[in-house]
């Protein structure tokens, strides 16, 4: 009888083997066969290879696009040069320890702004900022915790900058945002009312520049963003009175997106809190709106647990499929009324009033990635590899129907999808 149920062990154990890979590991397997991943991959890094301004059509070079393209550009790119390009930013920090958004050459300052911002410490340059955001400090403090994890050059922050070194200037930059932007009754970081992570308000032909023309409003991007900033703070010192100062705000800042901008009812986050007054036409509910952006930067800020990941995943899918856009790069649904923003954004899935963008909906697949749901982002992904092949560029966004706009080359979403495809293929190595 043992020598039988040997047998039977055997047969069962032969039987089980020969009924191919598990369903993780046949995904592994397609993702480490997929051929356009790495055609798109390859496409990304020699687009980042090209320098560090935003893309084709952009002579600037903004911290907001270099943070989320700042660690392939550490593999890709010349240290020393990407090390230079970091620092001039702390360069033309301003005397209140305001970040700017982005620097050009001053032979290449050929656009109209009424606000230009100059430093001694940087003659040859103009600064930019669109202050209606206020996500430039936390977008710097990301890239430089970015560049050390990549490099491991921690010498960085103790480079002097017009007499302070970097980390230092850090300090200082949140100091600013805790002085100039936040808001003491709910505890969290404030704007201009924009769509999501934008940086155009309504009501305002120009649309960038907080005025007398704006609505000031908390949402989760800048206060997402604002924690991630912190969490790479808490990481680049070794100062106790530091680490306990950035976590204890970290702490503040993440306990009040939960308390004041997450809507249990809709399991989603509210598009904002305004502080003043509302611009929101009557008739048209904001709190049916969902914040594609924001929420997958919250989602990497810590703020959702995996159910909820899930669900506002599931949300996301759901937008596109009655939007009629292409991928969950969509900006946000339902889209803000005709006519609510002015130019470019008058129309509906228009630039940031639903354009789709790869730039944030890569971060998303990031996410997804990141929290376990890799057959989700594949499956997602998959209208961003397409149609980079297909247009045979990284688009800065997508109207209706896939028709590619803006910048050709945009290193933001070059970015995104690389460092996806990336996560994509260590996922698959370990579970293949």
């Amino acid at each position: 009888m043992k020598k039988k149920h040997l047998l039977f062990t055997l047969l069962c154990s032969g039987f089980i083997a020969c009924t191919g890979p598990t369903p993780t590991q046949q995904l592994a397997k397609d993702i480490q066969n997929d051929n356009t991943l790495h055609i798109v991959d390859s496409m990304a890094r020699a687009t980042i290879r090209s320098g560090f301004n935003a893309g084709s059509g952009y002579s600037q070079i903004w911290a907001r696009d270099m943070n989320t393209f700042i660690e392939v550009a550490c593999e890709e790119s010349n240290p020393a040069e990407l090390r230079h390009a970091i620092v001039l930013f702390f360069a033309l920090q301003q005397p209140n320890d305001e970040m700017i958004d982005g620097y050009v050459l001053k032979e290449d300052f050929t656009w109209g702004d009424d606000h230009p911002y100059y430093s001694e410490t940087a003659p040859d340059h103009v600064a930019f900022k669109n202050t209606v955001e206020t996500d430039q400090e936390s977008s710097l403090i990301q890239i430089v915790g970015k560049y050390i994890r990549k490099t491991g050059d921690r010498s960085i922050l103790d480079e002097e900058v017009a007499g302070r070194t970097v980390y230092q200037r850090m300090v200082g930059m949140i100091d600013y945002l805790m002085k100039e932007r936040y808001n003491e009754q709910y505890g969290l970081l404030y704007g201009a009312m924009t769509a999501d992570w934008g940086d155009v308000q309504p009501n305002d032909p120009f649309g960038c520049d907080m005025n007398e023309l704006s609505d000031p409003a908390i949402d989760v991007y800048d206060n997402a963003m604002f924690i991630i900033a912190l969490n790479y703070m808490d990481e680049m010192t070794a100062d106790e009175a530091d680490k306990t100062r950035w976590k204890e705000l970290r702490q503040h800042i993440a306990g009040n997106v939960r308390k004041h901008l997450w809507d249990t009812q809709r399991q989603k986050f509210i598009p904002h809190i305004y502080i003043e007054n509302s611009p929101i036409p009557e008739g048209f509910n904001e709190l049916d709106v969902h914040y594609h952006g924001g929420t997958a930067i919250a989602i990497e800020a810590g703020l959702l647990s995996a159910e909820e990941i899930a669900t506002v995943n599931a949300q996301m899918v759901e937008n596109v499929r009655l939007s009629g856009m292409p991928s969950i790069g969509l900006t946000l649904y339902p889209t803000y009324p005709d006519g609510f923003f002015h130019g470019g954004m008058a129309k509906s899935y228009l630039y940031q009033n639903g354009g789709d963008w790869t730039w944030f909906g890569g971060r998303m697949i990031q996410q997804l990635i990141a929290n376990g749901m890799v057959k989700e982002a594949y499956e997602e992904v998959r209208p961003m590899i397409d149609r980079v092949i297909k247009n045979d560029g990284f688009y800065e966004w997508y109207g209706m129907g896939g028709v590619p706009s803006g910048s050709g080359h945009f290193k933001g979403s070059a970015g995104v999808l690389a460092k996806a495809i990336e996560m994509f293929n260590e996922w698959a190595e370990e579970n293949k």
